[in-house]
């Protein structure tokens, strides 16, 4: 185990609640595998976030899949434990931060990113938040404090070393910033009782935070790396690529489509769409949340893989002991293939 990471620290019970546990508590199913159905359609099991909609499930409804049929296996906990599900079998899509993909396919897991779904552009993104009065304005400040992120090892932790790093902080200074697994939902409380010094968060948890008057926000992840990005990629396992290669384009094509459609088509129809969606499915949700979408948060149009999306995050890549900078070779983890929108010229 390399120092940084023996540095990392998971309070479990902070506000209630562990992440850990939830993982613990995660079984999928592994003996149904996808197969070919009636018509030649193709099932594509995935995890999915309660009271909102991803866009592959956004494609669907809109008629992108021709020849798919998506099954639906439960909500994932993190964007790793989502990958290693499809690595394992358990699903055949799902999508985690780059930097979890290098990490998966270093270990020898034999997946291929096809498409960008997530990422920060001007309306959404990922930032840091504090108290309104405390200290801390600079990464400076962090050294021996506590962080509260979703998971270890994924977008939060890169573009919070990221950030430290490239303000000149030395190692044995970024090893006494403690990263907290904590739940978002509960961050922002943990952030005002001082259980945490900051918390990282995103999405409507960082719409409701920023309207507090005690809470005060401290950096984005797009001004850390000085522009936009696209953070995670959909990943498949390659022998399923292999099996049925017209069923991935047209869900990755679907998706690519999806994207696009959200886009260009006014907030409040999206928002329209995504409700329709949720109460049109029975899982006990609610549709207060997506009623704060504000963009896709994908810059890439159709969503479009480059090595830049995996290699803006190279050095803590190797800071972390994950692969060196030397060693990093995007071409071999991701794509455009199976993505028609690639083809058309959407870069």
């Amino acid at each position: 185990m390399s120092t940084h990471t023996s540095r990392r620290s998971v309070l479990l019970g902070l506000a209630g609640i562990a992440t850990t546990s939830a993982l613990a508590g995660c079984t999928l199913p592994t003996s149904d595998a996808a197969g070919t159905g009636p018509g030649g359609r193709v099932t594509f099991r995935y995890q999915g976030s309660a009271n909102n909609v991803t866009f592959p499930e956004l494609a669907d409804d809109l008629g992108y899949f021709p020849t798919i049929d998506l099954e639906y296996v439960g909500a994932t906990v993190s964007g790793p434990q989502d990958i290693q599900s499809v690595a394992t079998g358990q699903t055949d899509v799902g999508g985690a931060f780059s930097g979890a993909i290098v990490k998966l396919a270093q270990a020898g897991s034999p997946i291929t990113a096809v498409i960008n779904y997530y990422g920060s552009d001007k309306k959404s993104y990922q930032g840091l938040y504090v108290r309104k009065d405390s200290g801390i304005r600079r990464p400076k400040d962090l050294v021996g404090k506590k962080i509260a992120v979703n998971t270890l090892g994924a977008h939060a932790e890169a573009y919070v070393e990221t950030w430290l790093t490239s303000a000149g902080l030395t190692r044995k200074e970024i090893e006494q910033v403690q990263l907290v697994v904590l739940p978002p939902n509960d961050t922002e409380e943990a952030i005002r009782r001082k259980q945490v010094d900051v918390g990282a968060l995103g999405g409507i948890l960082q719409d409701r935070a920023k309207a507090q008057d005690d809470i005060r926000e401290l950096i984005r992840d797009v001004d850390v790396l000085g522009r936009e990005l696209n953070g995670g990629q959909y990943v498949l396992r390659d022998d399923f690529i292999a099996e049925h290669p017209d069923a991935v384009r047209d869900f990755t094509t679907g998706v690519a489509k999806a994207i696009e459609w959200a886009r260009r088509t006014p907030r409040a129809q999206v928002i329209a769409r995504f409700e329709r969606i949720i109460e049109g499915r029975d899982r006990n949700e609610t549709t207060d949340n997506v009623r704060f979408w504000k963009s896709t948060g994908v810059p890439a149009k159709g969503g479009v893989v480059t090595d830049e999306d995996f290699t803006q995050w190279a050095a803590w890549l190797e800071s972390t002991g994950i692969v060196d900078q030397a060693d990093l070779d995007p071409a071999s983890i991701y794509t455009n293939e199976y993505n028609d929108l690639a083809k058309e010229g959407t870069k």
